[in-house]
Parts: structure tokens; C-alpha cells; sequence
């Protein structure tokens, strides 16, 4: 999550430094720096290492930053004009703050849970630009949004600039002192101790297994169902397969799978169109780049039927962005562009031709002197929020749509050695982890192995060499995946960071 790890990189900031923040902030563009500092309290309150004790709020939590830090970031790309509203769901804590030396108290929101320590929070994101999102997500948390009121009139530079015996502004690092002296809590030490109350791996399995079996042994009947709806569904309606955006619970799979089964008998015409297609359960109803058709899982039948009506013009968008793909690595030397799954938000396929068609159109006047082939073999990816190309420690490279071409060919040559090496680390981690999670499956009788997007090769070899030295009894028969995080989900499966303690 790119806003929340950069903030989790900055300085904390203080309340006595709202009114210098604000002049600053008032000088410029509001950019997405700036919301890391205005929604810094906002972060502090929901972020997920805080909710260690209760792994359901957690996962909510965490599902819903990526959705926020995505429709932040779309914001900032620039061209794209429409955004869908995003529903969002946090458990924001409740922290008390001292605000004078009586120790007076803030009332705590009368839909508090009782003794929880945090309450329930849901709000739709409309707005079409940053500042007025950071705005509506303070608010609805219930959160001050004082040092961000004179933005909302305006964020143009005023004319006194630099003033005389104006102090020159830079963020402020608290001493620990501070916040022993004024009585404000520290975030910084609540973050790491949230972090240090951590079990070990065998403690959190003898207090958890039980659990975990019985939760597992419920669910069998549902996975039996959901497994039946799918294969059903596969060849009724000839589908490649059938994916999930997100770690939804079987019995919530069940009802989306039974949702689409009763379209195809209420309205059988309208699925024609599905045929060989990939169906993909997510947020939001559309096609991906990769030519997937998403389901929005909130949306009613009239709007998929709708959607299975465009399939026909969404096919040939996907073929004019293969075509657009083809004449790019044409132009530059065989490399070949790709969208890579799980890095950033879900790219729909109107974004992924507008991207490749703004690039296409600057790359073609330019006629760059590369090999045909110098480039082959190489993979890279488009975006439009960075100032300046880089190599992905992956291997492949990733291009701004709007960098200076003739530069760009300059880069392309100087690392073109670097991001072979890389692929081919890149493919001996993989094969090695494939290897790795096979050998572990067997050796501790799992039922299931698997990990979240976000779990690295790096990641995830040593989890699985630590897991089969220690050979921990308790995960015979259970259903493992690999997280940052420790939970039993809802059907029984067991969630462990990959770093897990021993």
C-alpha cells in the first residue's frame, strides 16, 4: 500500500504544526503527499498492525486501504476524467487525546463497540479530486479536518509568496520527550508495540488449531457446493474458469455463483456472449486488461446483462490494444508490454488502451535507432504516475507514458544487461518456491498451501524451510496460507505471517 508505507516512513506531526502545514499546503497543488500528511491521523487510526487481536477488523481494514490508496492514486493519473464511487468499511480506534490540563476527553461515537475499543465506519467516495477525498474521509471517521478547511476554497499560490520573518517550513521529528511532557500519545510506539505483543507460531497454533478444525469441518459442506456451482457454471456457459478479486468466504461464493446461475436461467440470451471468457467476482463490473470480465458484486442482474451486451465491443478493444502492443514492441526493439496482476490497482481495459494509445502516439514521430531484436525477451509496463523509468527488481521495466523517448532508448541500453540477470533470478526464485511449497504440502500433510499477492518469492522460501524444520503437528489437515498476518478465517483456514516468530 504506497500511501500507507510512505507515511509509515515520515515523521509524526504534531497539532501545533497544523497552521505552517497549512500555509505550506496552500501553495501549491494539493498532491498525494500531501494527503499522506493531512490523512496521517486517519492512518493511525485504522492501520492494520494495530488490529493484531482481531483478525476479521484487521482484513477489513487492510481490503479497504487498498481501495482507498488506489482511488487516491487514480485521482492523480493524469487524463482520466471518470471515477467510480468507492464503498469503503473501516474499524477506526479510539484513542483519547489530552487537550488541556484538566484531561479533558473526547466523547467516544455512541456506535463505539462495546469494549472493542473501535468502532464501524462505512462511506462512499464520490469526490473528483484529492483534497475533496481527504476531506470526506475525516469527516466521515469522525476526525478533525481544521488544518484543511482554507484548502477547500482555494490551492492556488497567493501572490505574498515569501514573506519577511516567515519561517521556512520542514517537517518536524518529535523528540520522545515531547509526547511524555504534553501527555500525546506517541504513534510510533503504539505501531511497534502493537508489533512486539506478536506470538510465536506454536503458542498462536495451540490457542488457534481448535478453532480452526471445527471452523474447517462446518465448512466442508459449502466447499463441496462451491466446487459443484463452479464446474456446473464452467460448462453451461463454456467459461475458461471462474476467479475471485478477493479472499471472500466460501458461503459468500456460494451466493455469487448462485446469483450468475439464476441469471442464466432467468435470461439465458444475454450470457451467449460469455462464451471462453474468464469471469472474475470483483469490485466493480467491467473488463480487465487482461481481458477478464469482472462481475461487481454489488451490482444487480440488469447491470451484468448490460455488461454481457458490451462484450462484443470490449472484445474489440482488447484486439485494438494487442494490435497497439505489437506495433509498440515493433518500434522498440522486440520488448513486449505486459500488465502485471497484484502491482496496484485492478487496471480496467479502457485505461489500458487510453495508456498504450498516449504512448503508441508519442513513440511512432520518433523512429528510436534500436535493433529489432535488441530488446527481445524484455518485458515492461506503462504507467502514468512516474516522473522517470526504473527497473523493477523483477526485471522488467517500468515506463511513464510521457518521458522523453530519445532518453528513454539511452535507459533502455544501459540496464538492458541488468534486467536480463534479473528475469533470470526472477525465474529461478520462482521455480525454487514452486519446489519449496510442493515439499512442504507433503511433509506437513497440508490439505492447501497458499499465499496472498503480496507475499514475495524471497518471502515465502524461507517461511516454507522454517515451517517443515519446525513440523508443527497442529497444521496436519488444515487449509495454510502465507499473509502478513495471523487469522483464522471464517471457513477454517489459517492465515500466519510470513515472518512468524518461533
Amino acid at each position: 500500500m504506497m500511501f500507507v508505507a510512505c507515511l509509515l516512513r515520515s515523521a509524526p506531526s504534531s497539532l501545533c504544526s497544523l497552521p505552517v502545514a497549512t500555509q505550506i499546503l496552500q501553495r501549491r497543488t494539493f498532491s498525494g503527499a500531501d494527503a499522506i500528511n493531512a490523512l496521517r491521523p486517519f492512518y493511525f487510526a485504522v492501520h492494520p498492525d494495530f488490529f493484531g487481536q482481531h483478525p476479521r477488523e484487521r482484513e477489513v481494514n487492510e481490503n479497504s486501504l487498498k481501495r482507498l490508496n488506489g482511488y487516491l492514486e487514480n485521482l492523480q493519473r493524469p487524463g482520466v476524467r471518470t471515477h467510480k464511487p468507492a464503498k469503503l468499511t473501516f474499524y477506526v480506534r479510539e484513542t483519547t487525546v489530552k487537550k488541556d490540563a484538566q484531561n479533558e476527553s473526547l466523547v467516544s461515537d455512541k456506535n463505539e463497540l462495546a469494549n472493542s475499543g473501535f468502532r464501524s465506519v462505512s462511506f462512499t467516495l464520490h469526490s473528483k479530486d484529492v483534497l475533496s477525498t481527504v476531506m470526506d474521509v475525516l469527516t466521515s471517521c469522525s476526525l478533525s479536518v481544521e488544518h484543511l478547511q482554507d484548502l477547500k476554497s482555494s490551492t492556488a499560490p497567493p501572490k505574498d509568496f515569501q514573506r519577511a520573518g516567515e519561517p521556512f517550513y520542514r517537517p518536524i521529528k518529535w523528540d520522545k520527550t515531547y509526547y511524555t511532557f504534553t501527555g500525546f500519545r506517541d504513534p510510533e510506539q503504539e505501531l511497534e508495540q502493537a508489533r512486539n505483543v506478536e506470538p510465536t507460531l506454536s503458542l498462536w497454533l495451540r490457542n488457534n488449531e481448535a478453532e480452526a478444525a471445527k471452523k474447517q469441518k462446518d465448512s466442508l459442506p459449502r466447499r463441496e457446493e462451491l466446487t459443484r456451482l463452479k464446474d456446473a457454471l464452467c460448462q453451461k456457459l463454456d467459461l475458461t474458469d471462474i476467479r475471485w478479486q478477493r479472499t471472500w468466504g466460501v458461503a459468500h461464493r456460494c451466493c455469487q455463483l448462485q446469483s450468475l446461475s439464476r441469471l442464466s436461467q432467468q435470461n439465458p440470451e444475454s450470457l451467449h456472449n460469455l462464451q471462453g471468457h474468464t469471469i472474475v467476482f470483483a469490485d466493480q463490473s467491467g473488463m480487465k486488461a487482461s481481458g477478464h470480465v469482472m462481475l461487481g458484486t454489488m451490482d444487480v442482474h440488469h447491470q451484468w446483462s448490460k455488461l454481457f451486451e458490451q462484450l462484443p465491443s470490449y472484445q474489440a478493444l482488447l484486439q485494438q490494444s494487442e494490435w497497439l502492443k505489437e506495433r509498440i514492441s515493433l518500434l522498440l526493439g522486440g520488448i513486449q508490454v505486459v500488465h502485471i496482476e497484484g502491482m496496484g490497482p485492478v487496471l480496467s481495459l479502457e485505461e489500458h488502451y487510453s495508456t498504450l494509445n498516449t504512448f503508441y502516439k508519442r513513440l511512432l514521430p520518433q523512429r528510436l535507432a534500436l535493433h529489432p531484436r535488441s530488446l527481445q525477451g524484455l518485458t515492461m509496463t506503462l504507467e502514468n504516475n512516474h516522473s522517470s523509468p526504473r527497473l523493477h527488481e523483477m526485471g522488467h521495466f517500468i515506463v511513464p507514458t510521457a518521458y522523453d523517448t530519445f532518453r528513454l532508448q539511452t535507459f533502455f541500453q544501459s540496464n538492458v544487461q541488468e534486467a536480463r540477470n534479473r528475469m533470470r533470478r526472477r525465474e529461478q526464485m520462482e521455480a525454487e518456491e514452486a519446489a519449496v511449497m510442493l515439499q512442504c504440502l507433503g511433509e506437513l500433510s497440508l490439505l492447501s498451501l497458499r499465499k496472498q499477492p503480496s507475499i514475495t518469492s524471497r518471502q515465502m522460501i524461507p517461511c516454507c524451510q522454517r515451517l517443515m524444520e519446525e513440523r508443527c503437528p497442529a497444521l496436519q489437515g488444515l487449509h495454510l496460507c502465507i499473509s502478513h498476518f495471523y487469522s483464522v478465517m471464517q471457513d477454517g483456514d489459517l492465515c500466519i505471517p510470513w515472518d512468524w516468530k518461533g
